[in-house]
């Protein structure tokens, strides 16, 4: 299928995809939507910024309005029949954004449970009766404890960025929302890597799912520049200010390895007269979802961060990534440069090299997606 209409998705959705501008779904989206719109459970391992979200938001919602139009609408309170669960607090707010672009024609309700918030706010979020719950695994599971969700009515139950749940309560976590919802539900997981926690998962849980796997999935895209700079010396600063000297569309994100490494730069570049911020763990929250909307809104040009922001951070406008310092992991350095030329733009990586990267500069050649080829058309 290459096209949305040939999707038979509802009219609604339709009308909102033509308002979006939505040209032809994305390789991810072409193959995963009519699976889901089957009913079959799915894993999707596709690249970072192909357009994954969009893979379940469009099933969903022509699934739960479907049934809505036959007749069969929610009326229970806390009792939602889709559950998407996001590695993160932004990244949930991230699709839920997505969720509610197309909700203003396909009239459905979308809630959002997700960390950082208060329990209080998350209890408000979901006292009425909704059919989409956005969450974070560890808030939703304290919310089911507490009898403050009902799980009995769920068709779906979605894992996004799977491979960014890496902490050690995520597979009880997921296990235990799983074993919430009625037996015979549809799941799916979307993940960009295949970590040892999200393998056990799918071994677990997703054995009869369909699974499919994008040509660019463990490679970044075509579209992507990639420049090598060494560093002399151990001389990181001057190149730097090199760099940044250079004309570049969008805004520039500013990988380091560790929160030292991050604020000493911030430092270094305020010492440079550039405006900056940083986005890192152990800040004030607050303070953190200010600075990366000031990033998101152009306010600043560079926003400094650890692999934090290299999860489940879509935002439009960056041009260009810079990794500071080289990441540990060829998974690490995928999500780093996936946050730029994203679907379909274009976007540079530059990356900071010393000896002790050689080992990663070596695998660069082979995770590099190879520019599809438009076929001629048979006459």
């Amino acid at each position: 299928m290459t096209t949305f209409n040939e999707m038979r998705l509802l009219p609604s959705l339709l009308h909102t995809i033509s308002e979006l501008n939505l040209s032809k779904p994305t390789e991810i989206q072409e193959r995963a939507i009519p699976i889901l719109m089957s009913g079959w459970s799915l894993v999707g391992i596709a690249e970072t910024g192909s357009g994954k979200t969009l893979s379940y938001v469009l099933p969903i919602l022509h699934a739960l309005k479907t049934e809505e139009n036959n007749g069969n609408k929610v009326t229970n309170d806390r009792q939602p029949r889709a559950i998407v669960i996001t590695p993160t607090r932004e990244l949930g707010e991230q699709v839920s954004k997505v969720f509610k672009s197309f909700t203003h024609t396909t009239r459905l309700r979308v809630r959002t449970v997700l960390g950082g918030t208060k329990l209080d706010v998350a209890k408000n979020n979901i006292q009425d009766s909704f059919e989409v719950l956005v969450a974070t695994p560890g808030r939703i599971v304290k919310l089911l404890k507490r009898n403050l969700l009902n799980f009995s009515d769920v068709k779906i139950v979605v894992f996004d960025e799977a491979d960014q749940m890496l902490d050690d309560g995520f597979l009880p976590d997921a296990n235990y929302i799983l074993n919430a919802c009625p037996e015979g539900h549809q799941q799916a997981l979307f993940t960009a890597t295949l970590n040892p926690d999200v393998q056990s998962l799918i071994k677990e849980r997703f054995a009869d799912a369909e699974t499919i796997k994008s040509e660019g999935s463990h490679k970044v895209v075509p579209t992507l520049k990639t420049l090598n700079k060494l560093v002399v010396d151990g001389k990181r600063v001057p190149l730097l200010s090199k760099v940044l000297s250079e004309k570049t569309t969008g805004g520039t994100l500013i990988f380091t390895n560790t929160r030292a490494q991050c604020d000493t730069l911030y430092s270094e570049m305020k010492a440079l007269n550039q405006k900056c911020a940083i986005y890192r763990g152990e800040m004030d929250k607050v303070e953190r979802r200010r600075n990366l909307k000031d990033f998101r809104d152009g306010k600043i040009q560079y926003l400094i961060s650890t692999d934090l922001a290299s999860r489940g951070i879509d935002i439009e406008h960056i041009g260009r990534v810079i990794n500071y310092h080289m990441p540990k992991s060829m998974d690490n350095y995928i999500h780093r440069v996936g946050r730029t030329a994203r679907a379909g733009r274009s976007g540079t990586v530059i990356n900071f090299i010393t000896e002790r990267d050689q080992e990663i500069v070596d695998q660069l050649d082979s995770i590099k997606a190879t520019p599809k080829v438009a076929r001629p058309r048979s006459s």
